[in-house]
């Protein structure tokens, strides 16, 4: 399937609104005969605090090949738009969509992106779910009319953060699978959520505080600590804009990513020919060794690229020196879509996602007068207790349910640091009894060379449900973190490896190569022999970790 035209095939219905509420009571009369009138009386549904907004049937569409190449058709569905207003200043939105035949006996429960205030960074997936026979459902995280790169609508709306930072997920999830229940007369016999981003900290928050909800829940590149990611992008940015002198241009980025590369193979945490640092996190790199000695050129950096890049790398620091978050990884300079081009540059004259600050400070904050000593103890005393909710909590009461969880996170992510997912589970771990106790429940895949949610030079195809990279060349648990999931639920199958494939910028059908990513904290080891661009070349190993992994 072509995720992208199957996302534009579905994404031409109309877009209403939507809603959730928190409790799973519904009152509804005998359906009535006929798969149009059985989702038109969707339309006169109770639920406490809900609102249907709309209940169409969306008639099915045959695949169809032309010119342009294949667009894949659709099964017909229910699709299902309503509205939760459970406090007086909360409006939940969710839209679901309800197979009319084939139905897999599955609730699918999708995340949002950035400030979410909308219903189609959801997409992706439930078009993948809508393929699997899933009642898939997804939600605005209750921010309209926010974006995903704007957050000033919510501007003095402390409700709303909280139903973005917590409580929103949780209401699509019992509304969706009330309305299921609804439309075909039975509970869902399994639950499974994915989501990446804003919707991966969607995920861990129904992992650590909702482990009913789900049975099984895929999460990538979670935002954990909501304050301070948003904090290393003013970071950067401020970094950027020091001086006239500051920013880096794409040719400076790809002269940081080559040396970068080169640097780190010749450390041993690289291949020759890959476009991609296999360990980064192992590497060590200072952008120092191209500064220029003599006049400044495209070849060199000067000095203030090189703080810059410095600052890239090292993520906030207060004013002693010492690190208050995570920074980005060598391998991850490159300018592409969410790359470090995009960290330097303004939206609506502002630093990416800087809406959060005025959150604390007003609608007049000026992000050029913001010291991180001084007023991120604010920040944090504002905002902490309502949107980092992702740094608390415990997956007990998920493992003890038999919840199963996978997290997997670009090692080239430049919008949400990877350590921060590593540091995530070995906390985890660390309060489940070890290693080996967390990998019965939960397992962490890091993607060499991916960037955020996908893209980046490194193989990016292996889950099906996210719209930025190509899909993944089969839907089975080798080649599919989704399925992977499902099996190890349904069946018991701890996935030890998947394939993540790269394809061709030239040609979508072709394969440049394919790898294994491994859970943590095993990786992709080369055997020495044949071609690097063959998973089968490859197994995952601890070998090479270099630090103590006993009790793993």
């Amino acid at each position: 399937m072509n995720q992208r035209h199957a996302f534009a095939a579905i994404a031409a219905l109309t877009v209403g609104t939507m809603a959730p509420t928190e409790t799973a009571a519904f009152i509804h009369t005998a359906a009535p005969d006929g798969p149009a009138a059985r989702c038109s009386a969707l339309g006169a549904l109770r639920l406490p605090g809900t609102r249907i907004v709309s209940a169409a049937l969306v008639p099915a569409k045959d695949a169809e090949t032309n010119v342009g190449g294949a667009t894949p058709g659709y099964r017909s569905f229910c699709r299902v738009v309503a509205r939760v207003q459970s406090a007086p200043d909360s409006d939940v939105g969710i839209e679901i969509w309800l197979p009319v035949e084939g139905w897999a006996g599955v609730f699918h429960g999708n995340g949002s992106g950035g400030f979410g205030g909308t219903f189609a960074t959801g997409y992706s997936g439930m078009v993948d779910g809508l393929r699997r026979g899933f009642a898939t459902a997804t939600t605005d995280t209750g921010t309209a009319p926010a974006s995903p790169l704007e957050g000033d609508a919510l501007i003095g709306q402390p409700r709303k953060w909280r139903d973005w930072g917590r409580l929103s997920t949780h209401v699509m999830t019992t509304t969706g699978k009330a309305i299921t229940k609804a439309f075909y007369g039975r509970n869902a016999k399994r639950s499974y959520y994915t989501g990446c981003s804003t919707g991966g900290q969607q995920g861990l928050i129904e992992s650590l505080y909702y482990p009913a909800d789900y049975d099984g829940i895929l999460v990538g590149a979670p935002v954990i600590n909501r304050t301070w990611g948003h904090a290393a992008v003013l970071w950067d940015y401020a970094a950027a804009h020091r001086t006239a002198g500051s920013r880096l241009s794409d040719a400076k980025l790809k002269l940081l990513n080559k040396a970068a590369i080169a640097t780190c193979w010749r450390q041993g945490h690289g291949l020759a020919g890959d476009r991609f640092i296999s360990d980064p996190m192992s590497c060590k790199f200072d952008p120092a060794v191209l500064q220029c000695t003599g006049a400044a050129s495209d070849s060199c950096l000067t000095q203030g690229e090189v703080a810059t890049a410095r600052a890239f790398y090292s993520g906030p620091a207060n004013r002693d020196g010492k690190a208050s978050y995570f920074g980005w990884l060598p391998g991850s300079e490159m300018p592409d879509t969410f790359g470090w081009s995009f960290l330097q540059t303004p939206i609506n004259d502002q630093p990416p996602f800087g809406g959060l600050f005025k959150w604390v400070f007003g609608a007049d904050w000026d992000w050029k007068g913001f010291d991180f000593d001084r007023d991120m103890p604010a920040v944090q005393a504002r905002l902490d207790p309502i949107v980092n909710d992702a740094t608390r909590g415990s997956l007990d009461a998920f493992a003890a349910r038999g919840g199963k969880l996978i997290i997997f996170h670009g090692l080239a992510d430049t919008l949400v640091a990877p350590a921060q997912s590593v540091a995530f589970y070995e906390r985890q771990a660390a309060q489940l009894g070890g290693g080996r106790r967390i990998a019965d429940h939960a397992r962490l895949f890091l993607a060499p060379g991916m960037m955020h949610c996908g893209g980046g030079t490194g193989p990016d195809a292996f889950n099906g449900t996210l719209g930025i990279p190509p899909q993944p060349p089969a839907y089975d648990a080798k080649h599919d973190l989704f399925s992977a999931l499902i099996d190890w639920t349904d069946k018991g199958d701890a996935p030890d490896e998947v394939i993540a494939t790269k394809f061709s910028a030239d040609d979508k059908s072709e394969m440049d190569m394919q790898r294994p990513i491994c859970p943590y904290p095993k990786k992709a080891v080369y055997r020495g022999t044949g071609s690097t661009r063959s998973a089968s070349n490859f197994i995952c190993s601890r070998l090479d970790s270099g630090r103590d992994r006993s009790g793993w």
